[in-house]
């Protein structure tokens, strides 16, 4: 991260008693945030959380409702040009017309951003192949799969060269092929340019791979933050799972009390943060055999964001529920 002659960290982006309302529905309620240079600062959330409208307000795409917020040092009310400038954005929704070539978009973006004939002529092939499109560069949109226009999503994003790049939930929709080579690229861009990343997911492994700090969001408010390490510190005790069966979950509960508190479930299943970690698997197994129910499956897992996220909210991110 780039500090100032001080020492200290250097604030990119920071946002105070951030919000947004659309009619009574209150998307945003209140957020602080600051992520410091050179950062990849993970917003993490389901559906509907309020990530990608905290984004389009700091992108200057939508004003707040109430509170302030500042990018690259300038004031998102009164210097929106100057942060447009600044910054590279790679939206969810992004429209890209069908019937240019990814060349031609290149091309186009680059005169949008005041870049020279000259300039784009090497920077456009360049990026072209940094994202894997150099052989489809002459093709019509249209033709692109879904992770070949994220990846073009992302080149037009990178034409001026910003020093800070918003993605919003790069990563929906892709094979895993696709999300690996995103991540390498987001990761280079990070540590060969010290590119400052604001990067919303839902995905928890995304976060945990990328983000050197994470802030949890839920119904508009910012629940948890911190780095993937202390997030799940927090939550101290690894989950215990078991599957008993609906009939027997009730009874299952009772016994597993005894060893942890209760962690979220999904239906037919029962879990606790088992205090002892693994130490007490055995107990717990003659526990349940003692309390006469059938064991189907169990595991034991280390904290995940998955757990922290259960924590703050009761409740499991969607997309999860295979760990659960």
């Amino acid at each position: 991260m780039i500090a100032d002659g001080g020492g200290t960290l250097t604030a990119v982006i920071e946002a105070t008693g951030l919000e947004r309302r659309f009619g009574d529905i209150v998307a945003v309620d209140g957020i602080d945030l600051r992520v410091d240079s050179g950062e990849i600062f993970g917003f993490l959330g389901p559906n509907g959380a309020g990530k990608s409208t905290v984004v389009r307000i700091l992108t200057t795409l939508l004003r707040p409702t109430a509170g302030s917020a500042s990018v690259g040092g300038f004031d998102l009310a009164t210097r929106p040009g100057d942060i447009r400038r600044l910054i590279g954005v790679a939206l969810q929704d992004a429209a890209i017309d069908p019937l240019m070539t990814g060349r031609e978009l290149i091309r186009l973006q680059a005169v949008l951003h005041g870049i020279s004939r000259n300039a784009v002529r090497t920077r456009g092939p360049e990026l072209l192949e940094r994202v894997g499109l150099t052989g489809a560069a002459d093709r019509r949109v249209a033709t692109y799969s879904g992770g070949m226009r994220r990846r073009l999503d992302l080149a037009l994003a990178l034409v001026h060269e910003p020093e800070i790049l918003f993605l919003d939930e790069p990563t929906t929709g892709l094979d895993p092929t696709s999300r690996q080579a995103l991540w390498e690229e987001v990761r280079r861009l990070n540590g060969e340019h010290g590119t400052t990343v604001f990067l919303t997911t839902q995905y928890l492994e995304e976060a945990d791979q990328l983000a050197d700090r994470i802030a949890i969001i839920d119904q508009g408010r910012l629940v948890r933050e911190g780095t993937p390490t202390e997030l799940k510190a927090t939550v101290g005790a690894p989950t215990l799972r078991v599957e008993v069966g609906r009939d027997n979950v009730g009874t299952a509960r009772t016994v597993l009390a005894e060893f942890g508190s209760e962690r979220p479930a999904l239906e037919g299943r029962a879990a606790i943060g088992l205090l002892d970690g693994a130490a007490r698997v055995a107990d717990v197994v003659r526990a349940l055999d003692a309390a006469g129910v059938p064991l189907v499956h169990l595991e034991l897992d280390a904290p995940s964001l998955d757990d922290v996220f259960a924590d703050a909210t009761g409740r499991r991110l969607e997309g999860a529920t295979d760990q659960v």
